[in-house]
């Protein structure tokens, strides 16, 4: 149903639509650094230093020069025009903090997995926790110095992915690539809700 403006509200800046947007993936992925690079105000993180009793616990394989992990979420803020602004919820990449996702997912309008091609294999739990609760995600490749190259459909057969998910490369240091995939994510997402929505009818 449509409701028409009074005359009241005649004149007054429509408030932006707000949108939550959770960023996963594995252990030093560049979670923390793909919400930090675009955030237009500080970002809020929740990293503590690795230390000897996350030895035999967390993998660092591949990330060894890694000293800090995300304990419990990172969070930044973007405006995308006038019409949106996107509240971005960085995940804890480690198992041991996985149990944190549940609250951190409730009311989220979509995802993004940040794949690492050395440890291609650790995006492997976001992408079955997105597809269990039909959260529309992107896959989005950070491109780390020196890491192995692929080309996107090697990356997305490897995923088991469908076609319809979106596999982009990022480089998460950079505000305009990080910001360049959340608006993927937000045009997937609104075309996500809007299939749906037709299969419905």
């Amino acid at each position: 149903m449509a409701f028409a403006r009074s005359s009241r509200d005649a004149g007054r800046a429509e408030l932006p639509t707000a949108i939550k947007i959770l960023v996963a993936g594995g252990f030093g992925a560049g979670k923390t650094t793909m919400v930090g690079s675009v955030s237009e105000t500080r970002p809020l993180r929740t990293e503590e230093t690795l230390t000897d009793r996350g030895m035999g616990v967390d993998d660092v394989s591949g990330v060894e020069t890694k000293g800090t992990t995300t304990v419990a979420m990172d969070f930044g803020r973007i405006s995308l025009g006038a019409d949106y602004v996107l509240y971005l919820f960085g995940t804890p990449g480690q198992e041991r903090f996985w149990f944190v996702w549940d609250e951190l997912a409730l009311g989220a309008m979509g995802a993004v997995v940040i794949a690492d091609t050395r440890r291609l294999a650790d995006c492997f739990p976001s992408v079955d926790y997105f597809e269990r609760r039909g959260t529309p995600f992107v896959v989005a490749v950070n491109c780390f110095d020196g890491a192995p190259t692929y080309e996107l459909g090697e990356i997305r057969l490897a995923l088991g992915l469908g076609d319809a998910i979106p596999v982009v490369l990022c480089d998460a240091r950079v505000r305009q690539s990080s910001k360049d995939v959340l608006i993927t994510l937000v045009q997937h997402a609104m075309e996500t809700r809007v299939a749906s929505s037709t299969v419905a009818h």
